[in-house]
């Protein structure tokens, strides 16, 4: 993973954000909760039948104090809408290591707003501060909003996932 001072380097505990009645703020470690609750609406708003009990747990496996986490607030409010959380990957081809999106969600009422473009905007900026020549991310292929975004931000296709469902086979 990044070391501590690979994370704090070029994060300010607040930064101007480039959206009118937004601010930017650096997160921690003590917003897991926060975190959990975000990655629960990013997948309800997907799929409302899909259980979401393994998120909390996937939250605690990945966020430390080395995967940079940046919050969106509303000015008037201490709330959160918005949030761009980074871990880290390894390029299959190559073997390099870089940041990998692992949360990005703006809530519903302050979409359309180019919070979700200036999160990315600043992920972007923290890696290449960081020396990283890439940052990757996953979108979900019936997720087309998404993918439209990523794709005119310069985000191109690289790889497929695919998936078979298997039947249990009494319990093996």
């Amino acid at each position: 993973m990044y070391s501590p001072s690979h994370y704090r380097r070029g994060m300010a505990a607040e930064q101007s954000f480039a959206i009118p009645g937004y601010r930017l703020r650096v997160g921690s470690i003590l917003d897991r909760a926060t975190v959990v609750k975000f990655m629960e609406r990013t997948y309800s708003e997907l799929d409302p039948h899909q259980p979401t009990g393994h998120i909390a747990k996937t939250v605690d496996r990945y966020l430390s104090r080395d995967t940079p986490l940046w919050w969106v607030d509303v000015d008037s409010t201490a709330a959160p809408v918005g949030a761009i959380w980074l871990g880290q990957a390894t390029d299959q081809r190559s073997g390099v290591l870089h940041p990998y999106v692992l949360m990005l969600y703006v809530a519903p009422d302050h979409r359309r707003r180019g919070i979700a473009t200036a999160l990315l905007t600043v992920a972007e900026a923290w890696a290449q501060q960081q020396g990283h020549g890439q940052i990757t991310l996953q979108v979900f292929s019936d997720n087309q909003a998404a993918q439209a975004l990523y794709q005119s931000l310069g985000y191109l296709p690289e790889a497929m996932l695919l998936k078979k469902t298997l039947i249990a086979n009494g319990g093996v």
